[in-house]
């Protein structure tokens, strides 16, 4: 670190990293950067010290300095790395799905950003995979969000259409979701509850939506781990229906 021969810094700094000793080679090339600024050392070392952030599993730290890496060298012989490794790196950092998700939004686009740039890399697969995973905890996420609007019922207003938007908006965003199913009956669940405790004149309406919405979800699932409920909650939209003779001329 004292030394004036930057050549022996140099070296040292790939010693320490080839030897896995990730922060004492961030050390040194942390300085070296700015000393060999404009020269092709400059541009490895920027590059050894994210991945140097990296294989310490300081991600965010990591995804800057890959950050600063393109911005410097767009061109530059690590580029391909630099962008796949920022949003590796992101990706890794991602929160759990009951928390703020704007660094797993962050991540897909990173690595959003390299499949468009270098659509041939040998990484497309593994970024692609990363994606769906980011995705998926979007999707859970929003089921997270759509389940508690469903348990805390008619707490404050009408959660019960609050889980039902949620659940649906997550359908139209994800359709090819794992958590599909999870959502399709949470959306039943929630429309039928919303007939149950509407005001007279909006139950008949409700009760045929409920019904409408237990034919497409037997439709898709027909044989659902769920269909126990559904049917239980179709008998008694039907049996609803009928004690109550709602007709679409009556409303």
């Amino acid at each position: 670190m004292k030394s004036t021969d930057y050549e022996y810094r140099y070296e040292a700094a790939k010693s320490y990293y080839a030897l896995g000793q990730y922060s004492r080679a961030a050390s040194i090339l942390t300085d070296l950067i700015n000393i060999m600024k404009g020269t092709s050392v400059a541009e490895e070392c920027m590059h050894m010290l994210g991945m140097s952030y990296y294989h310490d599993k300081d991600y965010e730290m990591a995804s800057m300095t890959f950050q600063q890496y393109i911005n410097f060298y767009p061109r530059g012989t690590y580029a391909e790395l630099a962008r796949f490794y920022s949003g590796k790196a992101l990706y890794l950092d991602s929160p759990e799905p009951r928390l703020d998700q704007s660094g797993t939004y962050k991540a897909i686009q990173e690595l959003q950003t390299f499949m468009e740039y270098f659509p041939s890399s040998s990484h497309k697969e593994e970024a692609q995979t990363m994606i769906f995973a980011l995705q998926d905890k979007l999707v859970r996420k929003e089921y997270l969000t759509a389940k508690l609007y469903y348990n805390m019922g008619n707490y404050l207003g009408n959660n019960f259409l609050a889980c039902v938007i949620t659940a649906q908006n997550a359908l139209k965003e994800y359709p090819y979701t794992e958590l599909r199913e999870e959502l399709s009956i949470l959306v039943l669940r929630a429309k039928n509850e919303m007939a149950i405790n509407s005001v007279v004149e909006r139950q008949g309406e409700r009760y045929r939506e409920t019904v409408d919405e237990y034919y497409a979800f037997k439709n898709e699932f027909p044989e659902s781990k769920y269909l126990n409920e559904a049917e239980k909650i179709f008998k008694d939209a039907q049996k609803a229906l009928e004690k109550n003779n709602y007709t679409e001329e009556e409303e």
